[in-house]
């Protein structure tokens, strides 16, 4: 079979061959293949353009391991991993995804660029920004002010940050029980990796939006010892971050779903 578009290079130069006996589908982000060896691995495109540093540093422990990288084509090799946690109960595999913070969260390479840089850029930006005008003004600016205070904070810089674990982005391994896949690094506060798991899987939350949304995040608190207020301000960030963000897509209607979702978060975590 032809390989998915901008992978035949990479299987002629790295040596691969298609593995079309696993059950992995073959798309444009990722292709079962075999090394020269003969072992089980995956070949990943469109990879964040830090996601090899934080890979290597972490070195298998929490994470697949990364065999082989090039980072001029977002191009990865890592090891194969099993199924994600879809099949789990979403407080149940809340605590996985708790558990492997105290894996991943170790302190991070200079290179990698910072939460705080990032968020001062959004909140400079945000507060002229009239396409954010469909985000209630009242959350983003409480959320451009957290920001603030927690960039002030000397604990908010230091930590090597997944950013976006999730259920889909962590998978079943031999090595360890679960493995983190697809990270985009940044250089943070542990407390900031909450969000992802609040605003997934979001359909199975219909009827008890915000008692599901506060089971979920009192969840990954407990397990992964995170302090509760530190947290719950680092979720209203990033969601009013989000929506602003999807604010300026409505013309696509599941960006407009997005958005309603993020907003919705951000007011579901206070009391």
């Amino acid at each position: 079979m032809t390989a998915p578009t901008g992978f035949a290079e990479l299987l002629q130069d790295w040596e691969l061959s298609r593995d079309d006996n696993d059950p992995l589908p073959a798309t444009d982000r990722a292709l079962a293949v075999r090394t020269a060896e003969g072992r089980a691995a995956v070949l990943v495109g469109d990879a964040d353009q830090n996601a090899h540093l934080a890979l290597r540093h972490w070195a298998g422990h929490g994470a697949v391991e990364l065999l082989r990288a090039d980072p001029h084509r977002h191009a990865l090799l890592v090891e194969r991993a099993g199924t994600d946690l879809a099949e789990h109960w979403d407080l149940a595999a809340a605590e996985v995804v708790a558990q492997l913070y105290g894996r991943l969260h170790v302190g991070a390479p200079p290179q990698l660029p910072t939460v705080n840089s990032e968020l001062a850029t959004w909140c400079a930006a945000v507060a002229g920004e009239e396409s954010a005008a469909t985000v209630p003004r009242r959350l983003i600016e409480q959320a451009t002010a957290l920001a603030a205070d927690l960039a002030s904070d000397p604990a908010s810089t230091g930590t090597l940050l997944h950013t976006n674990l999730h259920y889909g982005n962590v998978l079943a391994g031999d090595r360890e029980p679960w493995l983190a896949i697809s990270p985009r690094p940044r250089n943070g506060d542990r407390h900031y990796e909450l969000a992802p798991m609040l605003w997934h899987r979001w359909d199975e939350l219909a009827g008890g939006v915000r008692a599901g949304i506060r089971g979920r995040f009192a969840t990954l608190v407990e397990v992964a010892g995170l302090d509760e207020d530190r947290a719950r301000a680092w979720v209203i960030v990033r969601a009013v971050h989000r929506a602003t963000r999807f604010a300026t897509r409505q013309a696509n209607p599941a960006d407009r779903d997005r958005l309603t979702v993020c907003v919705t978060l951000a007011k579901a975590v206070q009391d």
